[in-house]
C-alpha cells in the first residue's frame, strides 16, 4: 500500500461530530463544521454533512470550490476575510464570509449585486487575541455601514479567541460579545443568525458556564477530528483522538553510532546540530520528511524515539524494536503535523470505516460504533518482537509488517 499516507477514519469523525454536535446543542449552540486542517476533503466533509452539520467553514476558497464540486450538499463559509482580488471568487463559491474590512466588504457588495445574490456576512470583533477583528468601539458604527450594503446581509457577529495570542475564552470576553449583540439587535431592531463565540478552544468555557448568554455558534474543527479541546490538548471524554494516523515506511534500518562523526557545521536547514553519545544503535529511516510534515507534531505509537529529520527523511532510534525495511510505523499527529501532511501532495489519503463511498459519490452505510467498539478490532500485525508499544498513543501496536 502507498506510503506516505495519512489514514482517515470515516467511522470515528462521525462519531465525534455527532457527540460534539449534541453536546453543544444542550445548551443552544450550533456548530459550524470546520475543513481546513483536512484541505476540504469532500469524503470527510459529506461525514460532517451526514451527522447533522449544515454549514463547513474553509479558509481556502479552492477547498470550498473542490467541495461544491464534489456535490457536499452543504452551506459554505468563508473563514477569513477575502482579499480584494478574492472577492468574485468569495461571492461566487462562499454563501457566508468572515470580515473586519469596510473596502472587502463594499466589493463584496458590487460582485453579489452583478449576479444577483445576497452573500451573507460575519462581522468579526475583537476581543483580546489580536488576530482579525473591529476594536469594540466602532462595532455599531460599521454594522451601519454595512446594512446599507447592496447585495449583503449582515448574519451575525463573531470572535476568534485562542488561535494567534492564545488567549483563553472565558466569561468576560463572552459576556462582552453577547453585550455588543443584544446592543446591535436593540439598537437597529434586528435578530443575529450567528453569534459566533469561537472555536474548538471554547470547552472548558462552555462546560463550566450556567449562561451561554447570546452565543448560540462556534466553529469547531480540531476536536471533531482530534478529539481535543485546544486550550490544554485535553481529550475531549468519550471521544476519539485518533481518527486521523500518518503511516511511514521504513527504508533503512542499521545498527549505527549514536552521534555522528567529523566536523560538525550546518544541516540542510542552517541549524549546527547537537547529539549526545548513546552508543550503537538501530537507527532507522522512514520515508517521509519536513517537505511531508511538521515532524515535531508526530507521536510514535511504538517505543522509539525521533532523532530528527532532513527534507525527506525522518530517523528514529528503534530502541528494542526489530523494525526491518519495509515495516511501517504509525503516529498520531497533532493539529499542525495534521495540516501539513494533509497539505501535502506526497502523502496519500486513505479511507476505511463503514461509511465507503459509493458509486454515485455519496457516502453510503450505517451505524457510528462508540470508541469501546473498536478496542476489540486491532488493524496492525507486528514483525518479529517488534510489539512494544505505548498504549497512551495508541489503541494497539503499529508496526506493520510486508511480510
Amino acid at each position: 500500500m502507498t506510503t506516505p499516507r495519512i489514514e482517515i477514519d470515516l467511522e470515528k469523525i462521525s462519531h465525534n461530530a455527532t457527540s460534539l454536535r449534541e453536546i453543544y446543542a444542550s445548551k443552544g449552540i450550533g456548530i459550524i463544521g470546520v475543513t481546513k486542517v483536512v484541505c476540504g476533503d469532500p469524503a470527510v466533509a459529506d461525514v460532517l454533512v451526514r451527522t447533522g452539520i449544515d454549514t463547513l467553514a474553509d479558509s481556502r476558497l479552492e477547498n470550498i470550490k473542490r467541495m461544491r464540486q464534489a456535490g457536499v450538499q452543504a452551506q459554505f463559509v468563508l473563514l477569513r476575510s477575502p482579499a480584494p482580488s478574492q472577492a468574485e471568487s468569495a461571492v461566487k463559491y462562499a454563501d457566508i464570509s468572515l470580515n473586519t474590512e469596510l473596502s472587502v466588504i463594499e466589493a463584496l457588495s458590487r460582485f453579489a449585486v452583478k449576479t444577483g445574490v445576497t452573500h451573507k456576512i460575519i462581522l468579526m470583533v475583537e476581543m483580546g487575541d489580536l488576530r482579525e477583528g473591529l476594536l469594540p468601539g466602532v462595532l455599531e458604527e460599521t454594522v451601519e455601514q454595512v446594512i446599507g450594503q447592496r447585495g449583503i446581509s449582515l448574519a451575525g457577529i463573531g470572535t476568534n479567541l485562542a488561535c494567534f495570542g492564545g488567549v483563553k475564552p472565558d466569561e468576560e470576553n463572552l459576556d462582552h460579545l453577547s453585550s455588543l449583540a443584544r446592543d446591535i439587535e436593540e439598537k437597529f431592531g434586528m435578530t443575529l443568525q450567528y453569534v459566533s463565540g469561537g472555536n474548538s478552544a471554547n470547552y472548558d468555557w462552555f462546560m463550566s458556564t450556567t449562561d451561554v448568554g447570546k452565543i448560540n455558534n462556534l466553529r469547531l474543527g480540531e476536536s471533531i477530528f482530534l478529539g481535543c479541546e485546544t486550550l490544554h490538548r485535553k481529550q475531549i471524554p468519550g471521544l476519539f483522538t485518533n481518527a486521523l494516523k500518518l503511516v511511514a515506511e521504513v527504508i533503512e534500518s542499521k545498527v549505527k553510532p549514536s552521534k555522528p562523526y567529523g566536523d560538525i557545521c550546518q544541516d540542510a536547514f542552517g541549524n549546527v546540530p547537537d547529539f549526545s553519545d548513546r552508543g550503537q544503535m538501530r537507527r532507522v529511516i522512514l520515508g517521509i520528511g519536513l517537505q511531508d510534515v511538521l515532524v515535531a507534531g508526530l507521536t510514535p505509537c511504538m517505543d522509539v524515539d525521533i532523532l530528527g529529520a532532513s527534507s525527506d527523511h525522518i530517523l528514529i532510534d528503534a530502541k528494542e524494536l526489530d523494525l526491518k525495511v519495509g515495516d511501517e510505523v504509525e503516529f498520531n499527529l497533532n493539529y499542525g503535523a495534521l495540516l501539513s501532511a494533509m497539505t501535502s501532495p506526497y502523502v496519500a489519503k486513505r479511507y476505511f470505516g463503514r461509511l465507503v463511498t459509493g458509486a454515485a459519490g455519496r457516502m453510503v452505510g450505517d451505524g457510528v460504533r462508540s470508541p469501546a467498539d473498536f478496542a476489540e478490532t486491532p488493524r496492525a500485525t507486528c514483525h518479529g518482537e517488534a510489539r512494544r508499544a505505548k498504549p497512551e498513543a495508541c489503541e494497539q501496536p503499529k508496526v506493520r509488517s510486508r511480510s
